[in-house]
């Protein structure tokens, strides 16, 4: 009986241990302008994404020359600091992409095969947050009076996926300047998007963090997908690693043929076996390590934003 109680005791400790972390550990959040804001104000580039135009924010002129912005990203900023999220600025990491521009250009293998990333999933590699906060306004005139009517939607930075909105319009103010009528406007609302950015991070730490993992092969390679190895095939070889990797085995195989496979809704560990963070290169490397390893298959791992792999069968 007293075994049963010491036990009872030591499970509840690791339960409280487990959801004081839980509550305790944050997104990392960037705030950046949304894709609509960057259009009206000619803040775009055209980004030709394989033969079709495309448009994405240009956020280096948006931050450079839009006074207002900067004023905005800074007040949500201080907003979400001061509940305890951790921010990366769009500005420095903007600097930082810059630095490493020549590298990280375009990834390709021996025989000139590439994957194109666009500006922003570069941007995206570099931040390494959680969530992207994209903010767009508009200031509202009767008289002397002024209020803003704003629109943020969180985003997850590794799916894109909308996780969290909140708009609304603030208070008639007189005199007050921009960040102002955004922090009336905002305040209200802050707490309950807050709470979906936590329930979603939540989720992650007890489901997994959502990636997206293609399977192709090289046109130089002489294996495919239905070549067999110890008498099974290499696609389902490789749809077995995923089950075993992916917490609770979660995953959808949403196409398989003898050339290509793609895995979706694949939920992979936060932290690693050795307790390190854990993104979507490194899990993918241990698919490519195991293909190696054990079956002597070369194979090329290359990244798109954050959230996508595609590991290309025959060359490196």
């Amino acid at each position: 009986m007293k075994n049963n109680f010491n036990y009872f005791l030591l499970s509840l400790f690791f339960l409280t241990v487990h959801f004081s972390f839980a509550q305790a550990k944050k997104p990392i959040i960037m705030v950046v302008p949304s894709d609509n804001w960057c259009i009206q104000n000619n803040c775009y580039i055209e980004f030709d994404n394989q033969g079709s135009s495309t448009k994405i924010p240009d956020y280096k002129r948006a931050v450079q020359e839009n006074m207002e912005l900067t004023l905005v990203m800074n007040k949500l900023g201080e907003l979400m600091a001061a509940r305890g999220f951790q921010l990366k600025s769009l500005e420095q990491t903007l600097k930082s992409l810059e630095s490493e521009a020549a590298e990280n250009a375009m990834t390709s293998s021996k025989s000139d095969a590439g994957l194109i990333e666009s500006p922003v999933d570069k941007l995206k590699n570099i931040a390494k947050a959680d969530i992207w906060m994209q903010i767009n306004w508009k200031v509202n005139s009767f008289g002397p009076k002024k209020s803003v009517t704003f629109d943020l939607v969180g985003l997850d930075s590794y799916t894109d996926k909308n996780i969290a909105g909140a708009s609304g319009t603030g208070n008639d103010l007189i005199g007050a300047p921009l960040p102002i009528m955004l922090e009336t406007a905002v305040l209200s609302h802050l707490d309950n998007f807050n709470g979906l950015l936590q329930k979603h991070f939540e989720d992650m730490f007890e489901n997994g963090r959502e990636v997206t993992l293609k399977i192709k092969k090289f046109d130089s390679s002489t294996d495919d997908l239905e070549s067999e190895y110890e008498g099974e095939e290499l696609g389902s070889i490789i749809e077995q690693w995923v089950s075993e990797n992916t917490v609770k085995g979660r995953f959808s195989t949403t196409d398989a043929s003898e050339n290509r496979m793609q895995f979706e809704q694949v939920r992979i560990a936060l932290i690693d076996a050795n307790g390190k963070a854990q993104d979507t290169r490194g899990w993918s490397k241990g698919l490519q390590k195991f293909l190696k390893e054990k079956y002597q298959i070369t194979a090329k791992l290359t990244i798109k934003g954050l959230g996508q792999a595609s590991i290309i069968i025959g060359e490196k």
